[in-house]
């Protein structure tokens, strides 16, 4: 143990350490002279009597008075010095003083390590290690003094910065890691996070008060004298330079509020301005405007609200505007029709990508808009139907699966097919697309049911329907094409057994219950094909007893090879033109009624086929006037084409405004039937239900094929009352009886 010493020994010791711990301070000290100080250090703490520690606790004390003279003269050294010369000197004064009390806190590493520690487990928070010490004594006695002065020459060189001045960022980032540095506790001065108390106070709460009246003042002036894009980027510039600003020099924690500020400030307080300008902005695709528009108003609550409806509304008006432009010539083009619709919807789509990320906000609303402008339009409106859409959009399909291409082409096809299905999708009378589809398909695959066809896009097509509406919507179309293979296989059979015929002789055999096809009309079947349609029926029926044959003529088709011109023409037509032109190998002149008579065609459609044939110049009046049922024909034996193969098979109209009419007709008779079935299948659940809310369960039900009618549910309702599947409880429920 050291031998005890006297108050004047101690004080001697104390006098040397002092004159050491200035030469540390006005950094003049050698590496001897630390060893020399650390032992003075260890000597004057081991100096006890019978144990105790006064000395080290008068040591401690001794030390909080030398940073206190210290620092008394480091501030008056500062009072002549004001804004930016404050800050350099602060700067200076501050990396020296830190560095010194880090090795003053090495030579006093004994008092650290023994008495503060033991002093601190008793609970004397106000006991600190020697360079926790000496940032106290700094806080105290010359930042507190100096923390108005300083905070006021930081916030000159911010505003200086925010002005586009140079200045010197590293004053700024000493002045204020210092005020953070001296938010430690006596509590826990090893803290991972100081206090912030003496940063928010001296410099955060001014900070922000001057960046909301530096904002208020600038956004104003700006957008007096600009417009709203340069506005815009001068907002998104700000914002960049709030942020590199807070990485640089500020507190982690100032940012959030610092962005909020300018949120409110040049945001939300002109959010008027911006709604004002957006539909500008898309009329003119200024997708980068557009693009730094969103980001912010993003950032504000509901700030995208009012955006989603005015886009909404504007692509509406802009599909409707586009259909409007097409004249009534080009109502029943699907090509040009749904053209026009993608045209709109791609030209926002990208839009919704390129400017709005893709958000589901302007996604649902571009998909609203586009439901509307697509299902009520000019056309729809001339037409006088709702379905007029679905419609055009089965036609549109069917010109590109006519088709037979090869390698791009096919690509080609697809991609147009895919640009259908979006259309699709917006499309509300889903079934009624399906019955037109269905229809063509038929008609496709009849036509090419001995050929290879476009096959890949057919089966692709059916199966991004079935994705869409599920299994059942397309059932039927995959049974027609199992119908085709099937048909192939008979036909292989029937040529096998019968082995040649007088013609060239080819026959689709399809089940009723799955092709969409209506009641051949009656007809006499020509004598040149009466033999080869007999073995065929003789074959079938001896294949499958039991089985009828019902036959399509007027579905049918086929080649006949002319002799009585000056070429050897090969004429495609269907079997009814087939049926009037063979007459002329027997004569050269027949009337009306004699074709009548020997065809057994329907007289509107025979006059149909006549004045088809005439227009293509195959036959001609006698009189030389128009066909009518009491004219006389004769083939034109002048008749004269560049091609030797002719089609001649034009479609009969009667025939196609029938089918419409058919397929309208149909689709409501379903309709009524799913309506009812939806209306049962929610009564046997709820057993007891009222009526709005079984009117609300049919519309989401159906919705995904059709939209119901209020009328025609109640109409429903009705009659499943008199089913007794329903009765009424009381004025507005239903029960479920059967």
């Amino acid at each position: 143990m050291s031998s005890p010493k006297s108050d004047e020994s101690l004080e001697e010791m104390w006098q040397e350490l002092k004159t050491g711990i200035e030469q540390i301070y006005d950094n003049n000290i050698s590496k001897s002279d630390y060893f020399r100080l650390y032992t003075l250090v260890y000597d004057f703490c081991t100096s006890t009597t019978y144990g105790c520690s006064p000395s080290n606790n008068q040591l401690h004390k001794k030390l909080t008075y030398f940073f206190h003279g210290h620092l008394e003269c480091v501030y008056n050294k500062c009072e002549d010095f004001i804004d930016e010369s404050l800050l350099i000197h602060y700067q200076k004064l501050w990396d020296e003083y830190r560095f010194s009390s880090k090795v003053l806190s090495g030579v006093c590493a004994y008092l650290n390590r023994h008495w503060v520690r033991r002093e601190r487990e008793k609970s004397r928070v106000d006991v600190l290690e020697v360079y926790h010490l000496a940032l106290v004594s700094w806080k105290d006695h010359l930042l507190e003094p100096l923390k108005r002065r300083m905070s006021n020459a930081v916030l000159k060189l911010i505003e200086k910065e925010r002005n586009g001045e140079t200045v010197n960022t590293r004053l700024i980032s000493t002045a204020l890691n210092s005020y953070i540095e001296m938010g430690i506790s006596c509590n826990d001065p090893y803290a991972e996070h100081p206090s912030l108390y003496l940063y928010k106070e001296a410099f955060e709460t001014p900070f922000l008060s001057e960046t909301e009246l530096f904002y208020a003042t600038e956004s104003a002036s700006i957008i007096r004298k600009n417009p709203i894009s340069e506005f815009m980027k001068k907002i998104e510039n700000w914002f960049i330079d709030e942020q590199r600003r807070a990485r640089l020099y500020l507190h982690e924690t100032t940012l959030e509020f610092l962005v909020k500020i300018l949120e409110n400030i040049v945001i939300c307080k002109y959010m008027e301005t911006f709604h004002a300008e957006f539909q500008t902005l898309l009329a003119y695709s200024k997708i980068e405007d557009l693009k730094r528009m969103y980001q912010f108003l993003s950032r504000v609550s509901g700030g995208l609200d009012q955006l989603k409806i005015q886009f909404e509304g504007y692509v509406t008006t802009q599909g409707l505007e586009t259909i409007e432009k097409y004249n009534e010539s080009d109502l029943n083009d699907p090509k040009a029709y749904i053209n026009s619709i993608l045209e709109v919807h791609q030209r926002f789509n990208s839009v919704v990508i390129a400017a709005f990320d893709s958000e589901v906000g302007f996604a649902t609303a571009l998909d609203k808009a586009c439901g509307k402008f697509i299902n009520k339009n000019a056309i729809t409106e001339s037409s006088g139907s709702s379905s007029k859409s679905a419609e055009l959009l089965a036609k549109y399909c069917d010109l590109l699966l006519k088709k037979k291409p090869s390698g791009a082409e096919e690509m080609e096809i697809v991609d147009n097919l895919n640009q259908a299905m979006i259309i699709f999708k917006y499309i509300e009378e889903k079934d009624i697309f399906q019955s037109f589809y269905s229809k063509m398909l038929a008609k496709r695959l009849v036509q090419q049911m001995n050929s290879s066809g476009n096959d890949d896009a057919e089966t692709i097509m059916i199966s991004k329907l079935r994705e869409a509406c599920g299994f059942e919507y397309t059932s039927k179309l995959q049974r027609m094409f199992q119908d085709v293979c099937v048909s192939r296989d008979l036909i292989e059979q029937f040529k096998n057994v019968k082995g040649p015929l007088d013609v060239d002789f080819s026959i689709n055999v399809i089940s009723s219950s799955s092709w969409p096809f209506n009641q051949s009309l009656t007809f006499s079947l020509p004598q040149e094909l009466e033999q080869s349609v007999q073995k065929f029926n003789s074959f079938y029926c001896t294949k499958f007893n039991g089985r009828k044959l019902t036959w399509l003529h007027g579905m049918s088709r086929g080649e006949l090879i002319s002799k009585c011109f000056d070429k050897p023409y090969t004429f495609q037509a269907s079997t009814f033109q087939m049926a009037v032109l063979l007459q002329f190998n027997i004569v050269s002149t027949l009337t009306f009624s004699q074709l009548e008579e020997s065809t057994s065609i329907r007289s509107d459609i025979l006059l149909q086929v006549l004045q088809a044939l005439t227009k293509l110049k195959l036959l001609k009046d006698t009189d030389s006037k128009i066909i009518t049922t009491s004219s006389s024909v004769m083939l034109c034996p002048e008749y004269r084409n560049k091609k030797l193969k002719v089609n001649i098979n034009v479609p009969i109209k009667s025939e196609m405004k029938s089918e419409q009419e058919v397929v309208h007709r149909h689709v409501e008779e379903d309709r009524k039937l799913l309506i009812q079935a939806a209306i049962v299948r929610i009564a046997k659940i709820r057993k007891v239900v009222k009526h709005h809310i079984l009117l609300a369960e049919v519309l989401n039900q159906l919705s995904s094929r059709f939209k119901p009618k209020i009328p025609v549910i109640k109409k429903c309702i009705d009659i499943l009352i008199e089913k007794e599947y329903l009765k009424r409880v009381e004025k507005d429920s239903y029960c479920y009886v059967a």
